[in-house]
């Protein structure tokens, strides 16, 4: 049976092996997916021995994502472009990195969520690797303005540097983000994982605005509860979750699940 895994620090609350499972049910596929918890500074090592094994396939979740680039011999444009990949396949004796996060979050704004990100004014909190993978998705839907505000703020600049030559993307300080009311706030850093607060500025908030937070379930709940409270509609990672992982899938086995069924059995089970 083809084995994946999902591999982070931490992962044991990770969704990821019941989705693909609902997947391969509805697929008549047959494989096992499960969680490999990586050492902090044992990525590589876990990964090439869960290849070594006869693994097929990976997901690649927080701490990883940018050494998860590292590793592969192949690698697609839009994991080059991130600078980051939260997929891994084993093909004919080599690994390949792909980044299928920022179509799953695009997929969930626009079809789920029915957000309209032409036009919009959009801030991405973070500059690690869950940032990298979505910032150029999101600059290909043709926004207005995009801001990336982090802590380390020469982390945000080299990002939009990166990013600059896509669309109209800034870089700006955690504690100084422009006075303008963004109509899309992605929290895409690790702080909601972590349990740490993240509170955002008055200014940011917008009643007519949408504050996601890349975390799903209780993990997430503090950062949308403080956007809600500012006049935010708000709303979880899940629908990203489903998404990217039916990109994986796709990828790796050729069949694209139907993620509705799947999004609201999962949103029934952890309501």
């Amino acid at each position: 049976m083809d084995r994946y895994v999902v591999i982070g620090n931490p992962v044991a609350h990770s969704l990821s092996p019941r989705i693909h499972a609902l997947f391969a049910q509805q697929l008549g596929d047959s494989l096992e997916y499960g969680t490999l918890l990586a050492p902090r500074d044992g990525f590589a090592r876990s990964a090439r021995a869960f290849f070594d094994a006869g693994g097929r396939g990976a997901n690649v979740t927080l701490p990883f994502k940018v050494e998860a680039l590292e590793l592969a011999s192949k690698s697609s444009d839009r994991a080059r472009l991130a600078g980051a990949a939260n997929f891994l396949a084993s093909r004919s004796g080599s690994i390949e990195a792909d980044n299928t996060d920022g179509a799953g979050l695009v997929a969930d704004l626009v079809r789920n969520l029915r957000v309209d990100v032409a036009a919009s004014r959009v801030l991405v909190i973070g500059a690690g690797g869950a940032a990298r993978g979505v910032i150029a998705p999101l600059l290909a839907e043709r926004p207005a303005r995009l801001v990336i505000a982090n802590r380390d703020v020469d982390k945000a600049r080299g990002l939009a540097s990166r990013f600059g030559p896509l669309g109209p993307v800034e870089a700006a300080p955690l504690d100084a983000i422009p006075r303008d009311r963004f109509d899309i706030v992605v929290n895409a850093t690790s702080a909601s994982v972590h349990g740490e607060s993240l509170r955002l500025p008055e200014h940011v908030l917008s009643a007519k605005g949408l504050a996601y937070d890349m975390a799903y379930g209780d993990s997430a709940n503090a950062f949308l509860a403080h956007a809600r409270a500012g006049g935010m509609r708000a709303s979880d990672g899940l629908g990203m979750l489903v998404e990217q992982a039916a990109e994986s899938f796709e990828l790796w086995r050729g069949k694209r699940p139907d993620t509705s069924p799947v999004l609201a059995h999962l949103r029934t089970r952890t309501a």
